[in-house]
C-alpha cells in the first residue's frame, strides 16, 4: 500500500517492505522490520538463547596468532 500523501507516494509502508528471512536461531521465518522488537530473531526466546550462547562463549571469532618480532 502506498502512502496517501502525494509528496511521499513513492514510499511504501513498513509492513509491505518488510523482509522475511530465517531466524538465526531456529530458522523459522522472521520479519525484519521495526514492528519486530526481536529482529533479526523471530521471538524473545530465540534472542535470549543467542545472547546466552555469546555469554557462555559458545561462539568464538577466529584469530590468527601474533607474529613475534
Amino acid at each position: 500500500m502506498l502512502c496517501t500523501n502525494s509528496t511521499f507516494r513513492w514510499q511504501r509502508t513498513m509492513s509491505e517492505t518488510a523482509r522475511i528471512h530465517p531466524c538465526p536461531q531456529c530458522k523459522k521465518p522472521a520479519r525484519y522490520n521495526k514492528d519486530n522488537p526481536w529482529r533479526p530473531f523471530c521471538s524473545e526466546r530465540c534472542r535470549l538463547i543467542d545472547l546466552g550462547q555469546w555469554a557462555n562463549e559458545s561462539y568464538q571469532l577466529p584469530a590468527s596468532p601474533e607474529a613475534d618480532d
